[in-house]
């Protein structure tokens, strides 16, 4: 008999959508569920393993350290049951490829990936987006098939091309001149952060974290001027592994054309 508490598929799914949208309201739109019922199966997850797995505020959703763990675990297990569903219903019998890439690629590449998906009828492709240093452990974790990330300049990739930088400030409410200077920043382990907050210290600036998200917003471009200086060290890369199915590399050499990698 089994001494384990079974993880209830249903239960995990809300989870990840809370993770991924970093809001139960959206997660709840996500599921087709109610925002009270994804509140419940969060909290009966929580009490299933006597941990916390968010810290909640009233204006953002933050995994705790528990969360993180069990997010890796429940994307493998609902992962794990959508291929045994497909194996034995024999649908995707050109098998699945499972992509991932940043938000702010997701959404241009639509269209590319849908054109794609109705070329090859019976191939699934799962897509999943989030922040370049989870998808590379993903990757590793042979999760993922096919990444586009964006990384500092080291082994080289598939493809790859320079992705430069900018330092972004309120046009209306300028934070340049502040003391300690407030950031917006990506959470931790997301990619810039460190560089950013290295390149403060470098130029004896006092600086704070004023709000942290993974999501993307932009107003007004800093730089020389305001005596920053320029950080050039990273590239969007393309990551696939030897010996790949054709599928494969024919989506890799589209994603490439499409992002201008070389």
């Amino acid at each position: 008999m089994n001494r384990y508490p079974m993880f209830n598929p249903q239960l995990l799914l809300s989870f990840v959508a809370v993770c991924d949208s970093n809001s139960f309201t959206r997660a709840a739109e996500r599921v087709f569920l109610s925002q009270s019922t994804v509140s419940q199966q969060v909290r009966r997850l929580e009490e299933m393993l006597g941990k916390p797995l968010f810290e909640r505020s009233s204006h953002q959703v933050l995994l705790t350290e528990e969360g993180v763990k069990l997010l890796s675990y429940a994307r493998r297990i609902i992962a794990l049951n959508e291929e045994a569903h497909d194996a034995l219903t024999g649908i995707w019998r050109d098998g699945v490829l499972r992509i991932g890439m940043p938000e702010d690629f997701a959404v241009p590449t639509t269209g590319l990936l849908a054109e794609f998906s109705r070329e090859h009828p019976h191939l699934r492709l799962d897509v999943a987006s989030g922040l370049s240093a989870d998808l590379h452990n993903a990757y590793a974790r042979e999760e993922l098939d096919l990444i586009l990330v964006k990384q500092r300049r080291r082994q080289p990739p598939r493809a790859a091309r320079p992705e430069p930088l900018l330092w972004l400030d309120s046009l209306a409410f300028p934070a340049i001149e502040q003391s300690p200077v407030p950031l917006a920043v990506f959470p931790l382990n997301g990619l810039y952060r460190d560089e950013l907050c290295q390149a403060l210290d470098t130029l004896g600036k006092r600086w704070r974290i004023g709000y942290s998200s993974a999501s993307l917003a932009a107003h007004r471009v800093l730089g020389a001027a305001e005596g920053l200086p320029p950080i050039d060290s990273f590239e969007l890369a393309l990551y696939y592994r030897d010996g790949a199915p054709a599928t494969t590399l024919a989506l890799a050499q589209r994603l490439a054309a499409f992002c201008g990698l070389k």
